[in-house]
């Protein structure tokens, strides 16, 4: 795959799967701009990217759930690159608050905005150097676990018993397919779900609550 002089701006890439999809991106030839609220951990994913002739990798420090803090961003990017590619929304926050805290509505408003308005407002701006480019639009979501875990030990048997690859995921897992996506080699795809979990749809307790949900209907 061959993404050179490309432009792929990842949100929430700071850290975690948005770190390693910006890698990735970046080891394949993409431009690529780093985003998040933590300074230092942008440019520690900065300095991953090897300096390389006709390539950057850019920082931009940027909250998304201030509309001025996307329109700053898309704005940086254009300044510095002068085009989109591709944008992979994939910022996320957390942690789920119970029904019970008193603060329950801040952190559901603080959730919907992250997940849903904040997309919005940054995919509407975007759409305008996309189309331009022919570019490519990835939403990052995140999969429910069917019970709950505390401990990463009891996280890592629960995969192994009811995942079909018997393993928990990796960063990495997310970013090769992103990279697919994104890729010429996926230029028949589109509107299309992607599960990147290991076949954890396929465990037992889900095959019965789909099947369970037929039935209803």
């Amino acid at each position: 795959m061959d993404l050179k002089g490309k432009v792929a701006l990842i949100t929430g890439s700071s850290s975690g799967i948005g770190a390693a999809i910006a890698v990735k991106l970046w080891s394949l030839g993409a431009n690529v701009v780093i985003t998040g609220r933590d300074d230092k951990r942008i440019q520690q994913v900065v300095n991953k990217c090897h300096k390389r002739n006709n390539q950057r990798a850019l920082g931009v420090r940027a909250d998304l759930l201030v509309d001025k803090g996307i329109e700053e961003l898309v704005a940086k990017t254009i300044a510095e690159l002068g085009k989109i590619d591709i944008l992979v929304n994939n910022a996320g926050v957390g942690p789920a608050i119970g029904l019970r805290d008193t603060t329950s509505m801040l952190a559901y408003d603080r959730l919907t905005n992250c997940y849903m308005r904040c997309v919005q407002v940054l995919t509407q701006l975007v759409v305008p150097y996309l189309e331009i480019t022919k570019g490519n639009i990835v939403n990052i979501s995140g999969v429910s676990g069917v019970k709950a875990c505390d401990l990463l030990s009891a996280g890592e048997t629960y995969c192994r018993l009811t995942y079909h690859l018997g393993r928990i995921g990796e960063s990495e897992d997310v970013a090769e397919a992103v990279a697919y996506l994104c890729s010429p080699a996926a230029s028949f795809i589109t509107g299309a779900i992607l599960p990147v979990d290991g076949g954890s749809f396929l465990s037992p307790d889900n095959i019965r609550l789909f099947s369970s949900l037929i039935k209803k209907q």
